[in-house]
């Protein structure tokens, strides 16, 4: 067993659930932006090895996330529907202005970083921030139990039984860890979810969020291999080493907030 990956966990969950617990939609949107901001470096310093990307509207665009809950809505809403093409726009006024020395390579890897790491992470403010009878503070934790359900009992099964390997974008990954990892997130959330019928009384349906967890536990795995494509693509076996037997900030979140945005559609529309 890696003691260091065990440590790292007994130190790292309990802080993560007890800022979930205590904290508000404040704290989580800045929470989200830290976090966001960490990976957007860990991202950068991995295709530095390849090619070079345009940091100060990488860094700016996911510290954004610290001020979803304070700029008004409607401007919010102007920002999520028009961010893109201001983007883009900024982008290629980079080429324009730098006479081609800033290339076509580096303002995609730039996109695809803002994407990959601004598309995912600021869902998980705006699910714990939603308002309703089943509020963002009881949603947040689908999202977070269908990632570590999976993670764990995907590792634990698939280490002990796991003899058919699934895909050479990750060889330690076999099909009866990715099984084990969906029966796992599934099981963790029924209970999760009984007791959220029972003390809050509050009518969940057992059916309804069986459905979206299977599809939010294979999301989450997409997510992992997907994380695992580019590390491979740039020649890194971790994005860094912040975490202790765990690797870098997007080696821990990979799962969660590839699960985010689908978990805040799925779970805002069916429940």
């Amino acid at each position: 067993m890696n003691i260091k990956r065990v440590l790292t966990a007994l130190i790292g969950f309990p802080i993560v659930i007890l800022v979930f617990i205590f904290g508000n939609k404040y704290i989580i949107d800045i929470a989200a932006a830290i976090i966001a901001i960490i990976a957007m470096y860990e991202y950068i310093k991995c295709v530095s090895n390849k090619t070079k990307v345009i940091s100060w509207i990488s860094y700016l665009s996911v510290a954004s996330i610290a001020l979803i809950h304070i700029i008004p809505i409607n401007i919010i809403n102007i920002f999520v529907n028009f961010g893109i093409p201001i983007i883009l726009l900024i982008l290629f006024l980079h080429v324009i202005i730098s006479n081609m020395k800033i290339t076509f390579e580096n303002i995609s890897y730039t996109l695809i970083g803002i994407l990959y790491v601004l598309g995912f992470c600021i869902f998980i403010p705006l699910l714990y921030g939603i308002e309703g009878e089943i509020s963002g503070k009881i949603l947040i934790w689908y999202n977070i139990f269908s990632a570590w359900g999976t993670d764990v009992f995907a590792y634990l099964i698939g280490k002990k039984y796991g003899k058919t390997k699934f895909s050479k974008v990750s060889p330690n990954k076999s099909v009866e860890g990715c099984i084990a990892g969906i029966i796992g997130a599934l099981i963790i959330n029924l209970i999760f979810t009984y007791f959220i019928n029972i003390y809050l009384e509050i009518e969940i349906s057992y059916i309804a969020i069986g459905i979206i967890v299977c599809i939010l536990s294979v999301i989450g795995q997409i997510g992992d291999f997907s994380a695992s494509v580019i590390k491979r693509y740039f020649e890194v076996k971790d994005f860094s080493e912040l975490f202790p037997g765990h690797g870098g900030m997007i080696d821990r979140i990979d799962s969660v907030i590839f699960i985010a945005p689908f978990a805040y559609f799925l779970l805002t529309i069916i429940l």
